[in-house]
Formats: C-alpha cells, sequence, structure tokens
C-alpha cells in the first residue's frame, strides 16, 4: 500500500497543480482540506474524477468523499477496496 499512497500522492500533486508542494511534504494522515493541505471544494471534485479516471472508482454519492478524502491514508484504504483499474 505505501506504493499506492505515493502514488496517489504525485496523482494528487499533478491534478491539482500543487506546484509549491512535493510529495515529501505530504503526510500519509496530513487532513486534505482545512488545516493540512487546506484543499477546498472545488478541489474535491477535481479528487471525484482523479478517482474516476484513474482507479476507476465513481462516487454515487458526493458526500462520501468527506470521509475518503480525510488523508492520503483514507483515500488509499478506499481505492484498495473499491478499485476497478
Amino acid at each position: 500500500m505505501e506504493a499506492l499512497k505515493q502514488e496517489l500522492k504525485a496523482k494528487i500533486i499533478e491534478a491539482l497543480n500543487l506546484e509549491d508542494i512535493s510529495i515529501e511534504d505530504i503526510n500519509d494522515n496530513d487532513p486534505l482540506f482545512g488545516e493540512g493541505l487546506g484543499l477546498d471544494s472545488i478541489d474535491a471534485l477535481e479528487l471525484i474524477v482523479l478517482l474516476d479516471k484513474v482507479y476507476g472508482i465513481r462516487l454515487a454519492d458526493p458526500k462520501q468523499g468527506k470521509a475518503i478524502f480525510e488523508s492520503v491514508e483514507t483515500m488509499a484504504k478506499y481505492i484498495e477496496e473499491h478499485r476497478t483499474k
């Protein structure tokens, strides 16, 4: 799962154009929204698109995103359990 977390960090940086942030700057359990990376609702939509395009995961209920996108750790666990690609 460590490789998935590293891949996920790289994809988040790329998808959200976080030019000033490197993979090493993102801790697995840091919050992605608010105090952590400081992402916003537009970023959440980008993450939903990322899950669909890269991992074949479609979120039927956007409210699920709040729990899934809590941290890189929670995203990686969800991807491992639900990925189709």
